[in-house]
């Protein structure tokens, strides 16, 4: 593996524990919430590998390129990460997150992901799966100036 600097590390390391595990889920939810490939890019390893649904990425340029498409479809994109699991150095995350479509009809994905990462604390692997289900405008959860940490996520939606 090559060397990292320490601008590239991004606490907390693996190994995790339960509150270090919880605080990574939050700033990768808090990362995918500004809606900046840009910036999203910088939580991965360069060769960072990604299966997310259908499709299958290999590194940060071709992560860059997709977010990009992603939210320039998914329009008022707002997103919430949960903990599910955690080992020494992969996570697993439940997610739900809305948006709406160019003709204006709104979605919430619901899925899993699960995660590995290399020692500098940046994601290896990620796998997502996830599904997408109409909603009507009335049935979002994530209103705007919601934080989606508020949202009582009910049994019904696990």
């Amino acid at each position: 593996m090559a060397s990292s600097t320490q601008a590239d590390t991004k606490p907390p390391l693996p190994p995790f524990t339960r509150e270090t595990a919880q605080i990574k889920v939050k700033a990768a939810q808090d990362l995918w919430n500004t809606r900046d490939p840009q910036k999203v890019k910088n939580g991965y390893t360069p060769d960072t590998i990604w299966r997310n649904r259908d499709q299958f990425l290999k590194g940060t340029d071709e992560i860059v390129a997709f977010l990009t498409k992603k939210w320039e479809r998914e329009n008022g994109y707002k997103l919430r990460k949960e903990l599910f699991s955690f080992t020494d150095n992969k996570i697993a995350v439940q997610f739900w997150y809305e948006f709406y479509d160019l003709t204006g009809q709104w979605y919430r994905c619901y899925g899993l992901e699960d995660w590995t990462f290399a020692e500098d604390g940046r994601m290896r692997k990620r796998q997502m799966s996830g599904n997408d289900v109409k909603i009507a405008n009335e049935e979002r959860w994530y209103k705007d100036r919601v934080d989606v940490n508020t949202v009582d996520i009910s049994e019904k939606h696990w």
